[in-house]
């Protein structure tokens, strides 16, 4: 579905993304893990769209999409909640809702809100509440009800536990899983990286833009030495 070959990210001298391949096949939720700074996120902004990339190529369902601006990105089923929820605290619960919407029509729009509405029932009783009064795990969930709505093929995941509790990180991985059941493709950058490896089939892990380690999620989990390397004493 996803192929990523040979990409590289620069911002002036900084070179964020060095030569990364990668891939997601269909259905299938793949892991990103790395310390801070390892580029992940700036990976994950180059395939939405939002970073150029300065050479390699980006491909889904293989066809390049280097060329195509975000909101086309999107159009094609790949969106991004990015890392910090980045709603829109001054817009309403449903107007946030409306944003990731663009792409559909009326008919759309009207259901695709109300399944939201209806996975996500404390939304619902703020639909018209400013996104500022809501908690973390709230705004989280309305980030990810913001990329459900354009009814994506691939959704990737930016940090999503982020400031949560441990209660609402297993709900957040439960919604992930199930997301995934229902045939939506899953590339995750996640600081937990025990349950983000127990989440995904595979993994990537990602030093100084560099993939350094790569394969099935269940092997970079197990492997002792690469865990005290590269993923933290989790």
């Amino acid at each position: 579905m996803l192929k990523l070959e040979n990409v590289d990210v620069r911002y002036g001298p900084v070179h964020a993304v060095k030569s990364v391949s990668l891939e997601v096949d269909e259905a299938q939720i793949v892991a990103v893990v790395g310390a801070n700074g390892a580029g992940k996120s700036s990976l994950l902004r180059a395939v939405a769209g939002a970073e150029k990339i300065n050479s390699g190529n980006i491909s889904f369902d293989g066809r390049p999409v280097n060329r195509l601006a975000a909101p086309e990105r999107v159009k094609q089923g790949i969106t991004l909640v990015p890392e910090g929820r980045q709603i829109f605290v001054s817009m309403t619960v449903e107007e946030n809702l409306l944003m990731g919407a663009y792409t559909q029509d009326q008919v759309q729009i009207r259901s695709g809100i109300e399944a939201i509405f209806d996975r996500f029932p404390n939304l619902a009783s703020r639909r018209h509440s400013l996104a500022s009064v809501l908690s973390g795990g709230e705004q989280q969930m309305l980030a990810i009800g913001r990329a459900m709505i354009a009814r994506p093929r691939l959704m990737m995941l930016d940090e999503p536990s982020l400031g949560l509790s441990p209660i609402l990180v297993n709900q957040l991985f439960e919604l992930i899983l199930e997301l995934n059941r229902q045939g939506i493709s899953i590339l995750l950058v996640e600081q937990n990286t025990k349950m983000a490896l127990q989440a995904a089939e595979r993994g990537y892990v990602l030093e100084l833009g560099a993939v350094r380690m790569e394969g099935k999620a269940s092997d970079l989990a197990a492997d002792k030495s690469l865990a005290e390397a590269y993923l933290g004493d989790e």
